[in-house]
C-alpha cells in the first residue's frame, strides 16, 4: 500500500540559494554601469578627501606613527564599497516585485529562508569581490601620485582572514539593505532612506574621522554597529603587528562578536519579514 502512494518531495534548500545568488552575479555582469556607483565613486572619495584633508588630519592616539589621512580612510572606503554594492543588489527587490519575478519566487515550493539567503549570498559575493579589488589596487595609485606610499599589511597568510571578515561584514550590510528594501514600493523611497540613514551610519562609524575620547559624537560612533566592522577591517589591514585597544579602537574579539551578532539579527529579521504575508507581494 505504501508503495502505491506518491512520493512527497521536500522543498529544496541549497539549490534555490545558489540559483538566486547566480542570478545576482549574472545581473551585475550585464549591468556593468553599477561598477561606477559601487567602486569608482568611493575611490574618488578616497583620492579627493585624502588630498583635501591630508594637512588638517590629526591621527588618533592609538594610530601608528606617521599615519596619513588616506591610510586612515582606506578601510572606511572598503566598507563604503561593501555598503554601496549591498544597496545596489538589494534595491533590485523593488524592481523584481514590479516585474512579477518576486511573486513567482514567493509561490515556488522553496523555503523563504532560501530566498533570503540566496539574495544575500549573491550581493555579498559581488561586494567582497569589489572590496578586495580596491584593497589590492588602491595602494597602486601611489605610482601615479594619487595616494601616499603605505603598506596595507595584507599577506598571503592573512588573505583568508581578510576575505572571511569582508564576507561577514558584507553579508551583514546586504541583510540590512534587504530589510530596508523589502517593505519599499519605490526606488525613490529607498534612496531617501539611504540619504538619511545609511550614509550617516557610514560617516559615524569611524570611517571618515576618528571617534575621539569624549563628547556625544564619540558615544554615537561607539554605539554604531558598523564601527566594529570598520575597526576590525582596520586591524586586519594594519601594517603594525598589533594596534592598542582604546575607546575608539575596540579589540578584534569585540569587533568579530558585535559584527557576527548584528549579522545574525539582520538575517533572522529578513527571514521573518519575508515569511509574513503582504498584499504588495501579490501585485
Amino acid at each position: 500500500m505504501n508503495q502505491n502512494m506518491p512520493a512527497v518531495h521536500k522543498p529544496a534548500f541549497v539549490l534555490p540559494i545558489l540559483t538566486l545568488a547566480h542570478r545576482e552575479v549574472v545581473r551585475f555582469v550585464r549591468q556593468r554601469t553599477r561598477v561606477i556607483g559601487a567602486l569608482i565613486q568611493p575611490v574618488l572619495f578616497w583620492i579627493l578627501f585624502g588630498a583635501g584633508l591630508r594637512g588638517s588630519f590629526q591621527a588618533p592616539a592609538w594610530a601608528p606613527a606617521g599615519m596619513t589621512y588616506q591610510e586612515y580612510f582606506f578601510p572606511g572606503v572598503a566598507v563604503m564599497i561593501l555598503m554601496f554594492t549591498a544597496i545596489f543588489s538589494t534595491i533590485s527587490i523593488i524592481e523584481d516585485r514590479k516585474e512579477g519575478f518576486l511573486q513567482g519566487v514567493l509561490v515556488a515550493p522553496v523555503p523563504r529562508a532560501s530566498i533570503v539567503l540566496g539574495k544575500l549570498l549573491g550581493g555579498t559575493i559581488l561586494a567582497v569581490l569589489q572590496a578586495v579589488l580596491f584593497l589590492f589596487l588602491g595602494p597602486l595609485l601611489n605610482l601615479v601620485g594619487l595616494a601616499p606610499d603605505f603598506e596595507t599589511g595584507v599577506t598571503l597568510a592573512g588573505l583568508i582572514p581578510l576575505i572571511l571578515f569582508l564576507f561577514l561584514l558584507g553579508f551583514s550590510l546586504t541583510a540590512l539593505g534587504y530589510l530596508i528594501a523589502w517593505p519599499m514600493e519605490s526606488t525613490q523611497g529607498f534612496h531617501a532612506i539611504m540619504s538619511v540613514f545609511l550614509m550617516p551610519m557610514w560617516l559615524l562609524s569611524g570611517s571618515f574621522f576618528p571617534a575621539g575620547d569624549s563628547g556625544w559624537l564619540s558615544w554615537i560612533i561607539r554605539a554604531n554597529p558598523l564601527t566594529y566592522g570598520v575597526t576590525g577591517l582596520r586591524r586586519i589591514l594594519s601594517s603594525a603587528e598589533t594596534l592598542p585597544t582604546a575607546p575608539g579602537n575596540p579589540s578584534m574579539i569585540v569587533c568579530l562578536t558585535v559584527t557576527a551578532v548584528v549579522c545574525i539579527i539582520y538575517v533572522v529579521l529578513a527571514i521573518w519579514m519575508t515569511g509574513k504575508r503582504a498584499t504588495r507581494n501579490a501585485r
